[in-house]
């Protein structure tokens, strides 16, 4: 869901894309669609909704290039490395991972962004958040919210953030979410945060270096 379809001058009524209107329309369940619209879907992060975001310890982000080629990646940090700013604003650090950029990339080409959190540990719920992203220096978002901690994870300074401005949030459904249990005792405290051991990091594990050599 996002907002291309009043964009390009769809129905403005409602949230969403001119695709999935139609298809709401081929399928029979607009009347649905409306009423999820109507009931769950904010253009902004309430109480509930930011008290979720503070306790979570990771999301999957989406972006797309000016081309419309996506990207899905992992962000992961403690308790409040989402940081809230505010009921329309959030901020996240991002650090030189390896080396490719392909998220902070797209939101340079198209600040159109979409964040995903699933508690798997407790509630078994989701929060879809959409916006739009823009990449900020580290020492203009520090002197903008003094109160961000200078490492935002253990040993590791942000080299930039993304801010992002909401423009929906909405619930995603639990009914097929799985029940993880979090790892605790040693394996818990030997949280690889910021490494750059390269095995550690996961190495080789689906054999694509192995196999470039052999080309």
């Amino acid at each position: 869901m996002d907002h291309n379809g009043a964009a390009a001058g769809g129905d403005r009524r409602l949230p969403g894309s001119d695709g999935e209107h139609a298809l709401q329309l081929r399928l029979g369940t607009r009347e649905r669609a409306e009423r999820f619209y109507d009931e769950q879907v904010l253009d902004y992060l309430n109480d509930r909704m930011r008290e979720f975001v503070a306790a979570q310890e990771m999301f999957f982000l989406a972006t797309s290039d000016r081309y419309g080629e996506c990207d899905n990646s992992f962000r992961a940090g403690p308790p409040g490395f989402l940081h809230i700013v505010d009921e329309r604003t959030l901020v996240f650090p991002e650090y030189r991972g390896n080396g490719v950029h392909a998220s902070l990339g797209n939101i340079a080409e198209n600040p159109h962004a979409a964040l995903l959190l699933i508690d798997f540990e407790r509630a078994r719920i989701g929060l879809h958040i959409n916006g739009r992203a823009r990449i900020v220096p580290d020492a203009e978002m520090r002197a903008r919210h003094p109160e961000l901690p200078e490492e935002t994870v253990p040993g590791r300074r942000a080299q930039v953030w993304v801010r992002l401005e909401v423009e929906e949030a909405y619930i995603h459904c639990a009914k097929h979410i799985p029940r993880l249990a979090k790892v605790e005792g040693r394996a818990a405290r030997e949280r690889d945060w910021g490494t750059d051991d390269y095995r550690r990091k996961g190495g080789d594990f689906f054999g694509a270096a192995r196999e470039a050599e052999q080309r």
